[in-house]
């Protein structure tokens, strides 16, 4: 009987063994190679690209040799050597330190690091000397801090004009002489193919100080900007359109990026708008601080200068737990011919600007009565307003406009940075098995800035461009399996580097 039964197992094996070869062979599929690179009609010989910050790999607050090698541009020029992509330039800087000097002198500071806990400046001097430039033109005229208006400006690389806010230092770093413009030395190269992403200090410079600047909407005339003012929309379109044009007069193709909602960046969604821990003992003494204050603005609704609203929102009021931070709200009706300051608690709404982090509910001169965002308002310049949020997002969507109208019309490749942004704001945007989201430090998308892109980010967004080449030119960079990885890149880079 057992004999039987072992005699009946090894049928079932051997039934089994024979059922399982047929298996892997009736199911083994044959591996599908991708096809070859291809251009389309795409020209990729001569490639410039053309911009500010985010074009130059400006990234942890500073421009250093590691950022400017992930610089996106750097890296769509390696997947355009495939095709016959010839060599592309850019102004490397002398290290990996970052910041700049003019005659000796600090005028650009370090690379931020992240030691673990904080963002801290690198703790090293400077060595790039603006007085010593080297002449361009380069492939990469990505220019940080230009304007869209300043691409045009002759002289804009002339080291004279740095200590005015004249000439931009980055710029006379690699301008190919002291008179020329951005858009001449690039225009020069005889392109076939060009990027172009400009405009996001038209409006970037404006949030990033807290709306200190003016929103120069209806004003044409670009002499009389200061530097952190919104660029009249009509003048950007007028800027746009010569760019364009002279960047295409010889038939050169190219891809072109709208601007990003700046107020979703990490450097305004760090820090709540209730930062300030207290118990309540101090809370209570707080209030008692501000009772003056309150009454003063209940007898200003009762005499009828502010409204009700008005006044519950300048109401003063600390509690136990996490707390508001005090602000200037210049908006606010002017009481001052009573003594009665425009300040309020900051709601939701509110940006504050992540330089703000290193001192809010510090002491003033080490006196315990006098604490920074609770005794002592924050200035205006720390924090974006509801109203000021509204002018940037105004110029913002009146930009992007004139952008995509353009750039539709000239045929180019576009790409909706934009749209991009708000989904990474959103709940994040997968890039292999990385969540490129907003979050400041572990959010793969943003350096130690807040505002410009890690070496991760720039590889999202070179393949964003080679996608939108695939489209509008007939390339096949994604179907040829030639997109970048992820984990080739990094988001932080070492403090050793």
């Amino acid at each position: 009987m057992i004999l039987n039964k072992i005699k009946y197992f090894s049928i079932l094996l051997l039934a089994f063994a024979v059922t399982a070869s047929c298996e892997t062979e009736d199911y083994t599929f044959p591996v599908e190679e991708a096809p070859a690179l291809e251009a389309g009609s795409a020209n990729f010989s001569k490639y410039v690209s053309v911009g500010n910050s985010l074009t130059a790999g400006y990234t942890d607050g500073a421009l250093f040799i590691a950022g400017q090698e992930n610089a996106f541009p750097n890296l769509l020029s390696q997947k355009f050597a495939l095709l016959g992509g010839g060599e592309f330039t850019q102004p490397l800087t002398n290290d990996n330190i970052g910041g700049l000097t003019l005659s000796g002198v600090v005028i650009q500071e370090p690379r931020l690091i992240f030691d673990g806990a904080d963002i801290l400046r690198l703790n090293a001097t400077p060595t790039n000397e603006i007085s010593s430039p080297n002449p361009g033109p380069y492939n990469n005229m990505g220019v940080p801090g230009a304007k869209s208006f300043h691409l045009l400006s002759n002289g804009y690389g002339n080291v004279a004009g740095v200590p005015t806010g004249q000439a931009n230092p980055y710029f006379v770093r690699m301008a190919s002489n002291p008179n020329a413009s951005v858009l001449e030395d690039a225009a020069s190269q005889g392109a076939t193919f060009v990027s172009l992403w400009i405009g996001n200090n038209d409006v970037l410079s404006y949030a990033t100080s807290g709306g200190a600047g003016v929103d120069q909407t209806g004003n044409p005339d670009v002499t009389t900007y200061g530097s952190n003012d919104i660029t009249d929309p009509t003048v950007f379109a007028g800027v746009f359109n010569t760019l364009l044009n002279t960047l295409s007069a010889n038939g050169e193709q190219g891809v072109v990026l709208n601007i990003p909602d700046v107020t979703s960046v990490p450097y305004f969604t760090t820090i709540p708008h209730n930062p300030i821990p207290l118990d309540a003992a101090t809370a209570d003494q707080l209030n008692q601080a501000y009772v003056a204050y309150n009454q003063g603005m209940l007898q200003a609704e009762t005499v009828g200068f502010i409204s009700s609203e008005e006044r519950e929102l300048r109401t003063i009021n600390f509690v136990e737990g996490q707390n508001a931070v005090v602000m200037i709200d210049e908006s606010l009706t002017d009481l001052s011919a009573f003594g009665a300051p425009s300040i309020r608690q900051a709601t939701p709404e509110d940006l504050i600007v992540l330089p703000a982090k290193s001192f809010i509910g510090t002491l003033v001169n080490d006196d315990p009565t006098l604490i920074n965002g609770v005794s002592v308002p924050l200035a205006d310049n720390w924090v974006l307003t509801t109203n000021e949020q509204t002018e940037v997002m105004n110029a913002t969507a009146a930009f992007n406009q004139t952008i995509e109208t353009l750039t539709t019309q000239k045929g180019w490749a576009f790409i909706d940075a934009n749209n991009i942004l708000l989904q990474m704001a959103n709940g994040g945007v997968m890039f292999d098995q990385y969540n490129m989201t907003g979050q400041l430090v572990f959010g793969n998308m943003f350096s130690l800035d807040g505002v410009h892109v890690s070496a991760r980010g720039n590889a999202f967004i070179a393949n964003e461009v080679l996608k939108a080449i695939d489209t509008t030119y007939g390339s096949n960079f994604e179907a040829a399996g030639m997109l970048l990885k992820a984990d080739d890149f990094v988001t932080m880079f070492s403090p050793n580097l």
